[in-house]
Order: C-alpha cells, then structure tokens, then sequence
C-alpha cells in the first residue's frame, strides 16, 4: 500500500500523474473494523473493475480532537501508524492522510466535494456509510453528497451499517463495549481481538531484560478496558496479533489487571499483566508491546491483605488456562 502523507506540509497530498481515476472513500477507520473492511473491500473490487486506483482517505489528528479539544473519544487505534497498518492489510492501493486543520474544517461541502475529492483525488466514484458527514460542522450527509457528485461527475454509493449477531457494526458502538468491559463482544465487531500497543513502564526488572513475570504498560492516551481482570495476550515487538497464534512473534499469555490496584496503600492506575509460563526475554522501555484483550474474568476489587489477592491471582491464572486451552483446542 502506498501512503501520501507529508507531516511538514499543511496541504493537501499530491496523488502521482499515473492516479488518473480513483474510487475512494473517506472516513476516520477508527479500529479498522468488520464494517470498514467490507466497504474497503467494495472499494477494492469496484477499482479492479474499473482499472481505476482504490484509494482510502483518512485524517490526522482525528477531526473531533481539533474541534473540540479534550472532549474527543479515547480512540481504538490512537495513532496514525496503527490505522496505516491496519489498513495495509485490506489489498487498497493507497492511503491518503488529509491533515485536519482549522482551514481545513472550514471547507464546504461543495468545495470539499469539487476541490478534494474530484480535483485531487481524481475520484471516479465515492462509497460512504450512511452516517457519513462532511464540510464545515459536518452540515453535509450522503444525500447531498449524491447530488454534488452528479453535479460533479462521480457516482456516490451509500452503505447500511454492517450487522454482527444483531448489532450495528460501528467505532462508537466498540468503544461502548470495551469501555463497558465486554471485550468479547468488540472482538467479534472488530474481527480480532482489542488491543492496546504500547510499552514497559520503568522499573520491575526491566532494563535490558526482563526478569519478573509481570509488565505494567507504560502510559496510554488511547481507549482502555473498564476496570477488572482479563486475560490476556502479550506480544513483544511490533506486529499483527493473530487470535489463536502467533507463530513469527514472541508471546506469553497472560492475566491482565487494569484499574488502581486498590489493595496497595500507593493505589494509582495500571494496566498490569502477569505474564504465564514466563522466561526472562530482552525487553526495554522502548520495545513494542501489543497487549490483546481475550475475555473478562471478574471486576477489579479491595481484598484484605497482599496474600488474598495472591491467593486470588491464583485462581484467575487456573480460570485463564482453562479458557486458553478451549480457545486452542482444534
């Protein structure tokens, strides 16, 4: 996948003469889920067909972060390289990022429309969600978006929410869930578990190895779990989990606690796994850790003394090899 992105300029990316016709859609792909991979893949076949370029178009940062500061989602995948990776994986030809600027939020849907998507773009076509929203305070829908394109001279299709077990595929929707703790039922919206990439905290025998069974992730400012024990898997170094495998990487399963640690008198926030069938491995406070989410085992709680809580810890461990041997067995 091509990437046309340039962090140093505030414009808009220039497309290589060879894009003369495009189908795009544009969207936020906030955790690159279920229902953006089916669009993504329309966009993929439609291209094929028509010997055009696919192209996705995303922004940088996340247009509610510019807009109204602090009062944005914590976002499922909070960095640009995590969205880029994900994207890579849907066979699209390119990725254009789109920094979002004051100047740019200013733009009408008219002139979003002319100059952007059929200037620069070169768009021959355009799918959307049906929630899709766009040009200055988002006052444009799919419908306008429809007779600007036959003004314009590219066609518009609009798609209905995917629907998993029920549900409305959608970001909202999985940030909801895994706030709320049911990680499980955003593992079936996203396709893959939800997951958390990061680093070691300082301290707790980490320095060029680690020789304690337990990680704390270094602070996050993307979404976390509700509060409570789960288990787990840890990935060291960069990459894709794969749910039942992870045969090129270094992974431990793992019992993850994430909340204040309330049983400690020094209680402050933590996302602390300890790590199963554990082996001292190279790791420093720079190195990639992806942190999967598998199943919730119990609320986080205040036990009476250190021991309880080990002897609970105990049991978690016991619960969560049960469930990893069912999830592994063929």
């Amino acid at each position: 996948m091509q990437i046309f992105h340039d962090p140093a300029n505030p414009g808009l990316p220039e497309l290589p003469a060879g894009y003369t016709s495009t189908v795009v859609s544009v969207g936020n792909y906030d955790g690159l889920h279920l229902g953006h991979r089916f669009l993504l893949a329309r966009v993929v076949d439609r291209a094929r067909s028509l010997r055009a370029h696919s192209l996705a178009v995303t922004f940088e940062p996340h247009p509610t972060h510019l807009l109204r500061p602090g009062a944005g989602p914590r976002l499922i995948t909070p960095t640009l390289a995590e969205r880029l990776d994900l994207l890579a994986t849907t066979g699209i030809d390119a990725t254009v990022v789109l920094p979002f600027t004051t100047e740019f939020s200013q733009l009408t849907a008219e002139a979003f429309a002319r100059n952007v998507l059929l200037e620069r773009l070169r768009a021959t076509e355009v799918h959307e969600g049906d929630n899709f929203r766009f040009g200055f305070r988002a006052r444009a829908g799919v419908h306008e978006l429809g007779e600007l394109g036959a003004q314009l001279g590219f066609a518009v299709y609009v798609y209905k929410p995917l629907q998993i077990r029920g549900m409305d595929v959608s970001s909202s929707l999985i940030r909801q869930l895994v706030s709320a703790g049911d990680v499980r039922r955003a593992r079936w919206l996203l396709g893959r578990p939800f997951s958390i990439l990061s680093t070691a905290a300082p301290g707790r025998g980490i320095g060029s190895r680690l020789t304690v069974p337990t990680i704390n992730l270094a602070a996050y400012d993307g979404l976390v779990p509700a509060a409570g024990v789960y288990i787990t898997r840890m990935q060291v170094a960069a990459g894709t989990p794969d749910e039942l495998c992870f045969d090129d990487e270094l992974c431990f399963d793992a019992v993850s606690n994430v909340g204040t640690r309330p049983t400690f008198a020094d209680a402050s926030f933590a996302i602390e796994s300890h790590l199963l069938d554990f082996r001292p491995l190279d790791l420093t406070e720079t190195t990639p850790l992806r942190l999967s989410f598998l199943a919730r085992l119990r609320e986080e709680r205040q036990w009476p003394s250190p021991e309880a809580l080990r002897e609970q810890i105990g049991r978690d461990v016991q619960a969560a090899r049960r469930y990893l041997r069912r999830l592994k067995r063929p």
